[in-house]
């Protein structure tokens, strides 16, 4: 079907087409007589997906080519919006009497009208809703005498829903709620719907958690079958499970995890060879073994893709019975798993590999922390009790670093966030907030990983199977120039930026590590590179400088691990034959698709519930004064970022002591007469007025600052050494396009480097 569409679509991009009608179609493509239904039915669907378009004279053709846009919708909380073309174009700015009736998020269709003379952007009118992104909301409920409304959580959903009376189902005022909607918002009308959850009074603990969880579409609860197929799991290895296995029950292995991990699905041993090479060895939970094809719970697990973490609960793919039972690499307990031994020499390259079914068991359940104790401090209680496993550590730390420098070597791009740890008490309220470091066990485990994915993406590659393949597709050249252009305000260049080589932003990285300028050049160049996505269609990894990469060593917690587990299994029992091997190929794309929405889907999620945390963290101390260094700088004011990885904006209002102008090649915020200089890296002392979990935000004003003069300019200070009365402020209008893209938000992509590293 996919490539039907593909052949009309590349048919009517042809620069001679003129849009047809259905029979001139017929006519031109030669289509039989009894498959004219068949090119109707898929002309129809590709009007409805926003492939091509249909006149009011009956016509076909490509939007691209009469002039419209498609692609998403992006709102914002003041009100107007920019489209995100499907085809990686330019952003186009829609007026906010131009959005008709579109909700962020929504796949929309978009007429051009003119282009900005202020900031030179694209400007157009949505003219069509394609599909919608949201069926449900969650917000706030309000009650007035004769109806209700619900101001949603997500800011970008800017506009009330409206809920009739009889549509309130018992909600009362200030209560969380989950609302259908029953009829889309038009140009001049807001959306209606009905109450159909009430997840508490705004406020309780767990409440806005749980917010966050239904505003994402996160499945919560498991269905009572997929409990009952989980219950029915036995709970220890049966001499029946082992009879096709090899026994790998006398090898020496551990888990090296999170203190608070429940679901261990990874195990590593390591050997010192006679020619001194190293035996790796990586065994991951067979957890394919549990979960059938096409069962309750394999359903249910590809409708949750993926595993979501918040500080206070994990919300699993798979029942615990299975996540943290007999699936979990439990210390002391047999398992049955996937194996991949791997010989690796000196220079970090595997010589050979073997790939097969096992049961294993592991010796201990080692943390990060103990690991780096016995490692790095020499810890003399811990190395007593770990005697037996200390000689692997050291080859463990030794090979992580041969693996790590062969992969720098070849300009894989390591992103080095500060990344932040949120304590919280029994009742989910946030009690500390920390940053958290990475140590020497953290890269063991994550080298590991690489490797062992690597490996097994090129093994199946090369047999010319359906497969999951882990993508990240080469930047935009366009966005790649931009960033150059902001690099070079800062004094570096990227080299090849046309047609940029990981090798080149690595090497950017490399320059600006310590540098004040490390986080902001480090997040925009992170927003100027394409997403990592799941496809059944093999491409390179780009961040990873990775040829082959698939995703192997977690299919605990996400899907196209555990399907891939499934293909291995029935290559390797020679039962992938034909009829199978067309069954994945048809069933992979729209598979590959879903995760991928899904683990965006986690990440969003989990990226507001720990702002939202930090922000209630940061609510009991209003009027406190802190210490930050200035993270980014926008049109809006800056942001200040303070050592437990906390930002919070000082806005451009605050400023009273003079009128401010953003230099956007510089990311500066310049005073007109005093010509004091805001820039990223400067550090400044602030106070927090404002913090608000409901919106995730974090408002400081400005006590002083380090760096408060033009560098050529010198000192504003009178002769007596005071401040002159600054003149009133002047308040000019801004166009909205300007307050948006450059550190209006955290990085989307940004993730803990604790679970992705798999």
């Amino acid at each position: 079907m996919e490539e039907r569409k593909n052949r009309i679509l590349a048919f009517m991009r042809e620069e001679a087409y003129k849009p047809l009608m259905l029979s001139e179609l017929v006519t031109v493509l030669d289509v039989p007589t009894e498959d004219i239904p068949l090119l109707q039915s898929l002309l129809d669907e590709m009007e409805n997906e926003g492939l091509v378009i249909r006149t009011k004279k009956g016509r076909y053709g490509v939007p691209e080519r009469m002039g419209l846009i498609t692609g998403t919708f992006q709102g914002h909380v003041r009100g107007f919006g920019f489209l995100i073309p499907d085809n990686g174009d330019e952003d186009v700015f829609i007026p906010a009497n131009a959005i008709n009736g579109a909700m962020h998020g929504d796949r929309v269709m978009a007429r051009l009208t003119k282009l900005s003379a202020a900031a030179r952007k694209q400007e157009g009118e949505i003219i069509r809703v394609i599909s919608r992104a949201h069926k449900t909301v969650v917000g706030k409920f309000d009650l007035s005498d004769h109806f209700g409304f619900v101001t949603p959580d997500h800011v970008r959903l800017f506009r009330d829903i409206f809920i009739p009376k009889d549509c309130i189902n018992g909600a009362k005022k200030g209560q969380k709620v989950v609302v259908e909607i029953t009829k889309w918002p038009e140009a001049n009308r807001n959306a209606e719907g009905k109450i159909i959850e009430i997840l508490g009074d705004s406020g309780d603990p767990g409440v806005d958690i749980l917010s966050i969880i239904r505003a994402y579409n996160i499945p919560y609860e498991f269905p009572d079958e997929v409990l009952q197929e989980a219950r029915k799991a036995p709970q220890k290895v049966r001499e029946e499970d082992i009879q096709d296995r090899r026994d790998l029950r006398d090898l020496r292995m551990v888990t090296i995890d999170g203190e608070d991990a429940r679901d261990l699905d990874d195990a590593v041993s390591i050997e010192l060879l006679e020619n001194n090479n190293f035996r790796l060895g990586v065994h991951i939970a067979d957890v394919t073994h549990y979960v059938k094809e096409g069962s309750a719970l394999d359903q249910e697990a590809l409708r949750r893709g993926t595993s979501v973490y918040f500080p206070d609960r994990v919300v699993p793919m798979l029942p615990r019975e299975l996540s943290n039972g007999i699936c979990s690499l439990n210390a002391g307990e047999d398992r049955l798993a996937f194996s991949v031994m791997m010989e690796v020499d000196r220079n970090g390259k595997v010589l050979n590999h073997d790939i097969f079914k096992s049961v294993i068991h592991v010796r201990e359940r080692m943390t990060y922390t103990n690991v780096y104790k016995i490692l790095e401090e020499d810890d003399p209680a811990l190395k007593e009790r770990y005697k037996d496993h200390l000689e692997d550590f050291r080859l463990m730390k030794e090979l992580a670093l041969i693996l790590k420098e062969k992969r720098m070597k070849r300009g894989a791009v390591d992103f080095d966030f500060g990344e932040a740890k949120i304590i919280v008490d029994e009742k989910g309220k946030p009690v500390e907030v920390k940053k958290y470091e990475l140590n020497i066990a953290h890269n063991i485990i994550e080298e590991f990983m690489l490797l062992c994915n690597e490996v097994v993406s090129e093994h199946f590659y090369w047999l010319g199977i359906p497969f999951v393949y882990r993508i990240h597709e080469d930047p935009d050249p366009e966005k790649m120039e931009n960033l150059n252009r902001i690099l070079g305000s800062f004094g570096y260049h990227l080299k090849g930026y046309r047609d940029v080589h990981p090798k080149a932003l690595q090497e950017i990285l490399r320059q600006i590590k310590g540098t004040p300028e490390e986080k902001v050049i480090s997040t925009l160049m992170l927003r100027s590179l394409q997403k990592a996505r799941y496809s059944d269609v093999h491409n390179w990894h780009f961040g990873l400088a990775a040829e082959y990469y698939s995703h192997f060593t977690s299919p605990i917690r996400r899907y196209p691990d555990l399907i891939i587990h499934r293909i291995m299994k029935e290559q390797l029992s020679g039962r992938l034959d034909e009829k199978r091997i067309e069954h994945y190929r048809s069933i992979l794309p729209d598979i590959t698709k879903s995760n991928s929405e899904r683990e965006r889907a986690a990440e969003d999620a989990e990226r507001d519930c720990e702002d939202m945390l930090k922000a209630e963290y940061m609510k009991d101390r209003l009027g406190e004064e802190f210490e930050g260094i200035i993270s980014n700088v926008t049109a809006f004011g800056f942001f200040v970022e303070l050592d437990n990885t906390i930002e919070g904006l000082v806005r451009l209002s605050s400023l009273d002591d003079d009128y401010y102008t953003f230099d956007a090649d510089s990311l500066t915020l310049i005073g007109e007469r005093t010509r004091k200089r805001f820039r990223i890296g400067d550090r400044v002392r602030v106070q927090l007025v404002k913090a608000t979990p409901e919106t995730r935000q974090i408002d400081f004003v400005l006590l002083d600052s380090e760096n408060d003069t033009d560098d050529e300019t010198g000192s504003v200070k009178d002769a007596a050494g005071e401040q002159p009365k600054p003149k009133k402020k002047v308040k000019k209008a801004v166009d909205p396009r300007v307050l948006i893209h450059i550190g209006a938000k955290k990085p989307a992509a940004k993730s803990k480097k604790q679970k992705k590293r798999k």
